[in-house]
């Protein structure tokens, strides 16, 4: 039986969003592969856990290049990245929650790499004049980040249905984030 690591480490993701404290046991059991068949891809849950930092990095970079940052009104790539991140919420869910599990420069960098990405958006917006200025873009990419973890798990739980994914997390940021102008 061949294994699909990536399913494996979606199927771990999703369990340990949902129970941070779950076993190796339970993340076999819960990917339909045996124990040893877990170990044999992953030595331990520091290496489960390492592997899905990884996939998260590159799942993300590759939502921030389907978002097209660069193109069009800041508020437009804002849009078109939260849309990117919807296949992979659930993995991003868990990493936004589970941060402190990850150490390592290699890892740090990759995120900073991601970051800066983001927070170049949010800069770009606050320079076009569509964005506040009063809150940076440090801030805003943090804000950006809680919002896709929390709906990810709404949605998850049933509590949002999938179809609001998008827009929910585009209208109360950007509702917040917008520059209002004054009359």
């Amino acid at each position: 039986m061949t294994v699909d690591r990536e399913q494996v480490l979606r199927t771990a993701a999703g369990l340990l969003s949902r129970k941070a404290t779950s076993t190796m046991d339970e993340v076999a059991r819960a990917a339909g592969i045996g124990r040893a068949t877990l170990h044999r891809h992953f030595a331990g849950r520091e290496a489960l856990v390492r592997a899905l930092e990884d996939l998260g990095i590159r799942e993300f970079e590759t939502a921030l290049d389907a978002a097209r940052l660069a193109e069009g009104p800041a508020p437009d790539a804002l849009r078109r990245l939260i849309a990117a991140t919807e296949p992979s919420a659930g993995l991003l869910a868990f990493l936004v929650t589970e941060n402190q599990l990850f150490e390592g420069e290699e890892i740090n960098q990759g995120w900073a790499r991601l970051d800066a990405r983001v927070s170049a958006l949010f800069r770009r917006g606050q320079d076009e004049g569509d964005f506040r200025i009063d809150l940076t873009p440090a801030w805003l990419t943090e804000a950006l980040y809680g919002l896709i973890g929390s709906c990810a798990w709404a949605v998850q739980d049933g509590r949002v249905a999938g179809k609001d994914y998008q827009f929910m997390i585009a209208e109360l940021l950007l509702g917040g984030a917008r520059r209002s102008v004054e009359k």
